[in-house]
């Protein structure tokens, strides 16, 4: 199991081995806890998608930006 986070340290320098199996650790006594963290942030990253895509439509947003893109130019 070590090697496997030797390869890790390879390419996330800033990771520890101490700090990743703290990380592991904590998910694994607190699961219950985490699981409803992270359910609570998708439902609330939902939330705010919907309210954005209500204030700024992304079809407008995006025929404005194809035609600007297609538009000469004016300098």
């Amino acid at each position: 199991m070590d090697k496997l986070f030797s390869d890790w340290g390879d390419r996330y320098p800033s990771l520890n081995l101490a700090d990743v199996y703290a990380t592991i650790a904590f998910y694994l006594n607190h699961q219950a806890e985490v699981e409803a963290y992270l359910q609570q942030r998708q439902q609330q990253s939902q939330e705010i998608r919907a309210m954005n895509q209500a204030r700024f439509d992304p079809q407008g947003l995006r025929d404005r930006l194809l035609a600007r893109k297609t538009a000469p130019e004016a300098f």
